[in-house]
């Protein structure tokens, strides 16, 4: 080749004879991950294809947004059973936790941020619609800066602890939903929002702040098959469960905002009690600890999807 020629061929690189690295893909818990995401965009199906305009008597269809939050609330379930179902098989891997960011995107920022964007703040912010995306857009980004957050941290070996830093994306989602279900609920009989349409655009900025802020929530993450508890906490589980199915279509309107916004408060309170009584409301039962926390030169906290 003459000197100050190009070459047209790209130089040889060094191992290319080398299989490219294999993923680990297992099944069960991707499945429900993928489950998680198959909600999520049903969801947001169901919020495009509502039609929010009053009949002629006033009453305006809420059955697919009823539908879409429904789907909401059940990505949440997907998603608290699949990093168990991978603890408790020993089957952890980078691509189970990136394809579970994936899917908390949609299903925990993405449809909860266009579903109080359709139902409230379009209304709110008639005149202005660009206020109203651009809160709706603060929630979805905190939410994707959060999952970012979680997983270099992660890679590092730093997250995935029994604690959280800031609130977790898909308790984030569970509220907005509740609290959104609720006010419809209320609000069905006299056919409009009323003052309570404010309240929903108020929760999903705090809950932005909330996302990225540093107060710490317990995980529960050790909480599964093998984890222990007395015999009081184990028959008043069981009786509000009962109570939950019995009573459904009574309190369950009531019943999930309060446990999603408990959970908020929580971690305002947590620091406040003592080391015995946050003890007993958090203790995991028999689950091996995982060691979390880095050197101390080099200590970062944890975090949370």
């Amino acid at each position: 080749m003459r000197p100050g020629s190009i070459s047209r061929h790209p130089p040889e690189t060094q191992g290319s004879d080398e299989p490219a690295p294999r993923l680990q893909i297992y099944f069960l818990p991707n499945l429900l991950t993928a489950g998680n995401l198959f909600c999520g965009f049903v969801a947001l199906t169901k919020i495009v294809e509502a039609d929010l305009t009053p009949s002629p008597e006033g009453i305006i269809n809420w059955a697919p947004i009823k539908l879409a939050m429904a789907f909401i609330l059940l990505a949440c379930i997907f998603d608290l059973f699949d990093g168990r179902v991978a603890r408790m098989g020993g089957v952890d891997s980078p691509f189970g936790r990136e394809f579970d960011s994936l899917a908390d995107l949609i299903s925990f920022g993405v449809a909860p941020a266009f579903l109080v964007h359709r139902v409230v703040l379009a209304d709110v912010f008639e005149s202005h619609p660009q206020i109203g995306w651009f809160i709706a857009s603060i929630y979805l980004l905190c939410g994707a800066f959060r999952l970012a957050r979680f997983n270099v941290l992660a890679a590092q070996g730093y997250g995935g602890g029994k604690e959280f830093l800031g609130f977790p994306i898909p308790s984030a989602a569970g509220l907005v939903v509740s609290l959104t279900l609720l006010i419809i609920h209320l609000n069905e009989k006299e056919r409009t929002l009323g003052p309570w349409k404010y309240v929903p655009a108020i929760v999903l900025v705090f809950l932005s702040v909330m996302m990225v802020s540093t107060v710490r929530y317990p995980s529960f993450k050790s909480l599964g098959l093998r984890a222990t508890s007395t015999f009081t906490k184990a028959i008043t589980a069981a009786l509000f469960l009962g109570m939950l199915l019995v009573l459904r279509d009574k309190i369950l309107y009531y019943v999930l905002p309060t446990f999603f916004t408990a959970y908020l408060l929580y971690g305002f309170v947590r620091p406040r009690l003592s080391r015995a009584l946050r003890h007993e409301i958090e203790d995991e039962g028999d689950e091996p600890d995982v060691p979390q926390e880095p050197p101390s030169s080099q200590r970062a906290p944890p975090c949370a999807r």
